[in-house]
């Protein structure tokens, strides 16, 4: 494996998911040793070259041989390029180039809406510029995998219910409509920071209930998981409500809303 040498690696220390990648980098050879640097920590060095505004968004690949900074998508494919360039090349061709571009911008724009942190309100935090298009897309996706998903169990738990879609998107979509409209007002700019955590949260709970499709069970025993998938959803909607500085009036009306669906589609399939 070929190492990208003097190339240093800007990454969101905040950020979970950049932290494994970059520290696998430097793990695997891909870059040296200390190929890599904390946004929140960035040398004087780097600091001079870099733009901070578009690291935020982007993540950022110094080049030191030629004091030069790319990013994105590009500091990604300049390091996997080294080791693997045929990778580097397929990647490079379109549509596929277009497609992961998309992909990095959909994930990056809403990466603390995925995984949050208690410090992204500190002014020198690595958190993106909002990106509405990219949010609205983040939503719809889970939107809609979560219906999907939903409409398929609730096949299992034996109460009358058939799958249906539509049902479940309803639902999804009347969630997202009714918090922005009660809280509207409460939530002020913190809305589409608090939707896009809200939908992670969905998004939690149906990869949660995957597990339990591939099994073959009692009704009951369904039911119980989606019980207990609900309660660790009620404990995560919370949490991150904390650490949005939220109090606890986004995570009651997000419950109320919950429970009335749920009680309004088992009273009409009996």
């Amino acid at each position: 494996m070929k190492t990208l040498k003097n190339h240093t690696l800007i990454y969101d220390n905040e950020c979970p998911m950049c932290s494994i990648y970059s520290k696998g980098f430097t793990k695997c050879g891909m870059l040296d040793e200390d190929g890599r640097e904390a946004f929140t920590e960035i040398s004087v060095r780097n600091k001079n070259l870099v733009d901070f505004n578009r690291a935020k968004n982007e993540i950022a690949l110094v080049d030191h041989e030629n004091n030069k900074v790319t990013y994105g998508l590009e500091s990604l494919l300049l390091i996997i390029g080294s080791s693997f360039p045929l990778l580097e090349k397929i990647a490079r061709i379109q549509p596929l180039y277009w497609f992961f571009k998309k992909l990095y911008s959909f994930v990056s724009y809403n990466r603390k809406q995925i995984i949050p942190s208690r410090k992204d309100n500190i002014e020198q935090s690595c958190v993106p510029d909002f990106n509405l298009k990219y949010r609205l897309a983040y939503i719809t996706f889970v939107a809609l995998f979560s219906a999907y998903i939903l409409s398929v169990y609730s096949g299992r738990l034996g109460v009358n219910l058939t799958p249906n879609f539509l049902r479940e998107l309803a639902v999804c979509l009347g969630q997202i409509l009714w918090q922005a409209l009660f809280l509207k007002a409460y939530l002020k700019d913190k809305i589409w920071d608090y939707l896009g955590n809200m939908m992670t949260v969905s998004l939690l709970g149906t990869l949660l209930l995957i597990p339990a499709m591939l099994t073959n069970f009692v009704p009951v025993f369904y039911l119980i998981y989606f019980g207990v998938v609900v309660f660790i959803m009620f404990l995560e909607h919370l949490r991150r409500c904390r650490i949005l500085k939220l109090n606890k009036l986004p995570t009651i009306s997000w419950i109320l809303f919950r429970l009335t669906a749920l009680a309004i589609i088992i009273l009409t399939s009996l």
